[in-house]
C-alpha cells in the first residue's frame, strides 16, 4: 500500500504560481482518507485528490486553518472495500489524523463507518449513496446531492421522466450490480417504480466480477420491457453499453444510474454508444447551474489535470471534492476548533457556501434538499473529447427550472 501526503503536488502547485506560505511553528492539521488511486474507481478517485490539493494549496497560501498548515494523508484503497477497515484504523490510530474523510464511492465509504463510529470521529463522505441509512451516526455528513431520502431520490427523476411519456410505459426492467451502491440504488428504484405504477418484469443483480453482459441483456430483452433502469459502476457500465449495442437493445427509455459515463475516460471510450442514455447527474456546467466560483475552480483544475494524469474535464467528482473542503474550512473557522463534536453540531445547524451551491444538512447528515440533475446524451459523434464541452450534448431534462432540452426516444443502442 502506498502512503502519500500530497506534498509533491503541493510543491508543484506553489512552483507554478502560488505564493509559498510563511513558515509554521504549529503541527499541520491532518485530513485523512483512503482513496482509489488504482483499480476500477481510480479514474474518478484521483481527480478528487487533485481537487482537494488545489484547496490545500490555496488555504496554506493564506496562512492555513487556525494558524496551522493543512496536509492530506491518504492511502490507496486499490478500489477494494476489503482494504478500507484496516486503512482507516491506521489513519486514526497511527497517523492520528484530525479530520476523517471518505474516499469516492459508496462501496468505499460504508466499510469505514464502524471504524469511524468506534472512534467517535467526524466523517465526511463523498458521492456515497445512503452512507448513514443503517447507522444513523450523528457525526456523518454527506457530499452528494440526493437529499434526506437518498435511496428514493437517486432514481425518482428517472421514473418521473418515464411516467411522462405518452402513452405511459407499463413494463420495467431493473439491472444492478450485487454491491452496496447498486443495492441502495435499486432498492429506491423498486419503490419509485411501484409508486409510478410500473410492472417490474425483470429484476436481477449480477456479480461484480461479471465480464460478459450480453447474456444479461438478452435475458432483459426477453421480458420485453419498455423502460430499463441500470445501476452500475464504471467497469460494469462500459460492458453494459457495449453489450447493448452488440445485441441491438431497444427500449422507450434506458439509463438511470450508469456510473462512470460522467468521466472523460468513459465518454471518449464509448462515444456514440452513449446516445439516448438518460442519467442522474450531481451537477453539469450548463449556464443555469454555474454557481459562483465553480467555473473558476474548473479553470484551475483543467490547467493541471493533464500533468496529473486525471480526468481533463473534471465536471463529475472534482467540484464536490473541492466543496467538501470549503464546508470543512467554514466549519473549522466558525468553531475555532477541531473538536469532532463541536464541528458536527455546527454542520447540522448552518448553511455553507460552496462552488456547487449552498449546502444545508438534514436527516442522517444528508443534504436538507435534493439537487440531482437529470440529463440525456444526445448527438454524440465519434470519440472526440471536445464535443462533451458543449452543453447541447447532454441537455438537462429535469428539474424543470434548469431544463435545456427535450427527451429523445426510443433508445436504440449504439445510434
Amino acid at each position: 500500500m502506498s502512503h502519500q501526503t500530497g506534498r509533491r503536488t503541493l510543491l508543484a502547485g506553489i512552483a507554478s504560481g502560488l505564493a509559498a506560505p510563511a513558515a509554521y511553528a504549529a503541527d499541520p492539521i491532518k485530513i485523512g482518507l483512503a482513496e482509489s488511486l488504482t483499480g476500477s474507481l481510480a479514474a474518478v478517485g484521483k481527480s478528487g485528490i487533485l481537487a482537494m490539493n488545489i484547496w490545500v494549496e490555496a488555504i496554506n497560501a493564506k496562512g492555513g486553518l487556525l494558524g496551522r498548515p493543512v496536509s492530506l494523508v491518504f492511502y490507496d484503497s486499490q478500489s477494494n472495500p476489503a482494504n478500507i477497515p484496516g486503512l482507516y484504523t491506521k489513519l486514526i490510530d497511527v497517523d492520528n489524523v484530525d479530520i476523517v474523510f471518505s474516499g469516492y464511492a459508496t462501496n468505499m465509504a460504508v466499510p469505514a463507518m464502524p471504524i469511524v463510529i468506534s472512534h467517535n470521529k467526524l466523517y465526511m463522505s463523498l458521492f456515497s449513496l445512503a452512507t448513514n441509512s443503517q447507522f444513523h451516526y450523528a457525526r456523518t455528513f454527506a457530499m452528494i446531492a440526493t437529499g434526506p431520502d437518498p435511496k428514493r431520490t437517486f432514481s425518482k427523476g428517472f421514473f418521473d421522466l418515464a411516467a411522462s411519456l405518452d402513452p405511459k410505459p407499463k413494463t420495467l426492467a431493473i439491472v444492478g450490480a450485487d454491491a452496496e451502491f447498486a443495492r441502495n440504488a435499486t432498492d429506491g428504484a423498486r419503490i419509485n417504480a411501484t409508486e409510478a405504477g410500473f410492472d417490474i418484469v425483470y429484476d436481477k443483480s449480477y456479480p461484480p466480477t461479471t465480464s460478459d453482459y450480453a447474456p444479461i441483456l438478452r435475458a432483459v430483452r426477453a421480458t420485453n420491457p419498455e423502460v430499463i433502469y441500470v445501476a452500475s459502476y464504471p467497469s460494469d457500465t462500459t460492458g453494459i453499453l457495449r453489450a447493448a449495442a452488440e445485441i441491438g437493445l431497444t427500449a422507450r427509455m434506458f439509463g438511470g444510474s450508469p456510473v462512470g459515463v460522467q468521466t472523460a475516460a468513459l465518454k471518449t471510450q464509448l462515444g456514440p454508444l452513449l446516445n439516448g442514455v438518460v442519467l442522474g447527474e450531481q451537477w453539469v456546467p450548463s449556464p443555469a447551474l454555474q454557481y459562483p466560483g465553480v467555473m473558476e475552480f474548473l479553470k484551475i483544475y483543467r490547467s493541471r489535470a493533464p500533468a496529473e494524469g486525471v480526468d481533463p474535464l473534471g465536471v463529475f467528482l472534482p467540484p464536490f471534492a473541492y466543496a467538501r473542503m470549503q464546508v470543512l474550512e467554514q466549519a473549522v473557522t466558525a468553531v475555532g476548533s477541531l473538536d469532532d463534536g463541536k464541528l458536527a453540531d455546527h454542520l447540522r445547524t448552518h448553511t455553507f457556501k460552496t462552488v456547487v451551491g449552498d449546502i444545508t444538512y438534514g436527516k442522517d447528515g444528508e443534504w436538507a434538499s435534493p439537487r440531482l440533475i437529470w440529463t440525456q446524451f444526445q448527438g454524440i459523434k465519434g470519440n472526440d473529447i471536445a464535443q462533451f464541452e458543449d452543453p447541447a450534448r447532454e441537455p438537462v431534462l429535469l428539474p424543470a427550472d434548469f431544463k435545456s432540452g427535450t427527451l429523445i426516444q426510443p433508445y436504440v443502442a449504439g445510434h
